[in-house]
């Protein structure tokens, strides 16, 4: 049973576009088993697939009226946003035993979006409300393929390379009917390459999971490159109660020394609920942001999340949530930092 439903993060873990503090992470698992937004290792069974909802809000200590116009007078470009919702979905395929594809198609949504102006008339600076920024998202494809895979130990390590599409929305404009900038619109306009690695180690009721993933961003929408983005992840896992996690176990076949031996799927111990606690930390790295060669010193940083998280599952269906508070909040110039972020979400083997 486990092997079939601890596929972990990388059927989700597909970037969305766009530029520091002012992006969902694009993250969230589908599984059953294992880290919540750190990639797992694990890969589905052949002609096995997850499909799923993953929402993820990222809520942001925003700049008041008054310091975008202190900004505005300095002839700093800063802008004021409240919040980021990211609602999407996904689904994976195991092409084989250890190559999985996967799929994710989010929509994005970026609330309250406010700007100073500079005026040198006489009323002053001013704040420009342009209102919410949303749409459909750009398409990610992802392959995931397990190259080691040691049933003894219980670890597993996978490669993973994806591909970026522009399929999102570059055409949102204000509240004036003004054009967004790229930073701001659902899609980049670009595409761009993913590549990564992750890890899996698994003892008793606890599964240890580490990854990295780096999304090579080129040139899109208003001639503007959204910056390349590099994350890094680290999880620990412990299920409070069902059968223990894990891919497969080492059993015998009942044949004699010396003749071969199976390796065979783990029987579950029950068939009721299994309740994962999960502890993460959640690190990205995003490039500053270029436009026309121009490079926006208001743009990219370094944020860590501490993310603690629980999953429930039942047979085929697991659902999860997990809440990150920044430990390192590191961002370039002037931005609205993010003050908490919320990853839920269910999904379905089959």
């Amino acid at each position: 049973m486990f092997r079939h439903v601890a596929f972990g993060a990388c059927a989700v873990a597909l970037l969305a576009s766009s530029a520091f503090a002012h992006h969902p992470s694009g993250t969230g698992s589908t599984g059953n088993s294992g880290p919540i937004a750190t990639l797992s290792a694990t890969t589905l069974d052949k002609g096995q697939s997850v499909a799923g909802v993953v929402f993820e809000v990222v809520k942001l200590d925003t700049f008041s009226n008054a310091q975008l116009i202190d900004f505005a007078g300095k002839h700093i470009h800063a802008h004021g946003l409240d919040a980021i919702l990211a609602p999407s979905l996904v689904y994976a395929y195991g092409v084989t035993k250890d190559l999985t594809v996967s799929l994710r198609l989010p929509y994005i949504e970026r609330r309250d979006i406010r700007e100073g102006s500079h005026s040198h008339g006489p009323a002053g600076n001013t704040v420009d409300l342009r209102g919410d920024a949303a749409g459909i998202g750009d398409l990610s494809l992802m392959a995931q393929y397990r190259f080691f895979n040691d049933a003894r130990s219980r670890t597993e390590a996978a490669l993973i390379v994806g591909l970026k599409a522009p399929t999102g929305r570059t055409g949102v404009r204000d509240s004036n009917r003004e054009l967004f900038s790229a930073e701001f619109q659902p899609g980049s306009g670009s595409w761009d390459g993913l590549a990564g690695l992750a890890f899996t180690k698994r003892f008793g009721a606890w599964s240890f999971d580490a990854s990295v993933l780096y999304q090579l961003a080129t040139e899109g929408t208003q001639n503007t490159d959204l910056g390349d983005r590099f994350s890094y992840n680290v999880a620990l896992s412990y299920r409070v109660t069902g059968a223990a996690p894990g891919p497969m176990y080492h059993g015998g076949s009942g044949q004699k020394a010396g003749h071969s031996h199976s390796h065979r799927e783990a029987p579950a111990a029950s068939r009721g609920p299994a309740l994962d606690l999960v502890l993460e930390l959640n690190g990205e790295w995003h490039a500053r942001e270029e436009t026309a060669g121009v490079r926006e010193p208001n743009s990219g940083g370094n944020v860590v999340y501490l993310s603690p998280g629980l999953r429930l599952s039942m047979e085929a269906w697991s659902g999860f949530v997990s809440v990150g508070v920044p430990v390192i909040n590191e961002v370039n110039g002037a931005q609205a930092e993010p003050a908490w972020r919320l990853m839920t979400g269910v999904s379905v083997n089959f």
